[in-house]
């Protein structure tokens, strides 16, 4: 058996692991690969052997102090043979110095904390076929996110986000089928949220706000322009109101992670999270 070699992927690399992450189940967006390469092109790693891709994995770095870790796959044919702790010790190295944090399925993270990631809390997705708009008693206008300027947007996430996060932020609130609403407030806004299309259906993230009312303004106007399909919310346990919104809107826990740092884990307003961006990129 000829040795793996880990490289950095290509455009056409990714397409190839997000057909992986689909077959895991994870459900990407369908145009995750471009937004996800703005963030940082050199972040996805993957692994080949005798010129045949055989497992990837997700290094992103968000300026000098902290990364993300995702994508961390290994065809089936090819587990128990060590290309796993290659690629994730070559994702590793490029994090450092810095926090690294990931999203861990319920099956790798006792294998995580043996690399001295600890917990922080659970991320749960909700999901429905057709979610019921929440319960809004006096809605606050909901405007396209376009219409303010971009740096108030920017300034906005960064308050829900441990880096700075520009380059991707621009790319995913304008790509192709993606909707990105906003409520705002005398001064800032008041809630920010984007619904992506997904394999299946379509997911909404981020979504974060100020106040509950916000918050449901602007979920209540992203699943009102899905496509068709369930919509999915990824949400940090934490978060009692998200877990009640989700519920109003008849949607039910579909699948779990574990948000775990390497580090020391930054201080985020989870009550003000009622939906992360993507397990992949935190």
């Amino acid at each position: 058996m000829t040795a793996a070699t880990i490289r950095t992927m290509r455009p056409d690399d990714l397409s190839l692991a997000l057909d992986w992450a689909a077959a895991e189940g994870w459900n990407p967006g369908l145009g995750d690969a471009a937004c996800f390469l703005a963030a940082d092109p050199d972040g996805f790693l993957i692994a080949e052997e005798d010129g045949a891709a055989i497992g990837c994995v997700s290094a992103v770095r968000y300026g000098d102090g902290f990364g993300f870790l995702g994508f961390y796959i290994v065809r089936p044919e090819f587990r128990g043979l060590g290309h796993g702790m290659a690629l994730w010790k070559a994702a590793m190295a490029r994090l450092q110095p810095g926090v690294a944090g990931l999203d861990g399925v319920v099956a790798q993270q006792e294998n995580y904390r043996r690399s001295g990631f600890v917990l922080a809390h659970r991320n749960i997705r909700y999901g429905a076929t057709t979610p019921r708009p929440p319960r809004i008693a006096a809605a606050p206008p909901v405007v396209a996110a376009d219409s303010v300027p971009f740096i108030v947007l920017a300034a906005f996430d960064r308050r829900f986000f441990p880096a700075e996060r520009d380059a991707f932020l621009r790319r995913w609130i304008s790509a192709p089928g993606h909707v990105a609403r906003l409520v705002m407030g005398p001064q800032r806004p008041r809630a920010l949220g984007v619904l992506r299309p997904c394999r299946e259906g379509s997911k909404i993230g981020p979504l974060f706000a100020e106040d509950p009312v916000a918050a449901r303004a602007v979920f209540a106007a992203l699943i009102a322009e899905a496509p068709p399909g369930p919509v999915f919310l990824d949400l940090p346990e934490p978060n009692a109101d998200a877990i009640a919104m989700a519920a109003e809107a008849g949607m039910a826990p579909a699948f779990e992670t574990a948000r775990m740092y390497a580090g020391a884990a930054p201080t985020l307003p989870l009550r003000m999270i009622y939906g992360i961006t993507s397990f992949e990129l935190g």
